[in-house]
């Protein structure tokens, strides 16, 4: 498998990790709708939370987060609501991203960002 691939995979896994930690209930994971896919789809009390991982094993380019373009927020959003209307779900949505930074001596750093896009629903 190639290198980035395993490195999101790694990401998610330390994401959902850190997300039942933090007392949050994972729905799904890479949840598929069309072009769009959402990472984690999780639950905290009544709030359902939209979740993209990005991983990356240097800040060379940037920090991981900075590469959630507005497009993928846009996917996230569609298939968020497709998500809701299939499970018939009448709550409210959070937009989170979680960066996950790999370090060379195999440890990481996690910034958990939440409410980082208020779509006009």
């Amino acid at each position: 498998m190639a290198k980035h691939l395993l490195i999101g995979q790694n990401g998610e896994m330390i994401a959902i990790d850190h997300l039942i930690l933090s007392d949050y209930t994972i729905l799904e994971k890479n949840w598929r709708y069309r072009k769009a896919e959402i990472d984690i789809i999780a639950q905290k009390g009544n709030l359902l939370i939209i979740i993209e991982v990005k991983a990356r094993s240097t800040a060379y380019f940037g920090n991981p987060e900075d590469f959630v373009s507005q497009q993928k927020l846009d996917f996230m959003v569609d298939a968020a609501q497709i998500y809701m209307e299939q499970k018939n779900l009448q709550c409210e949505v959070r937009f989170d991203v979680i960066s996950i930074l790999f370090n060379k001596d195999n440890t990481f750093q996690l910034q958990h960002f939440e409410d980082i896009y208020f779509p006009e629903w």
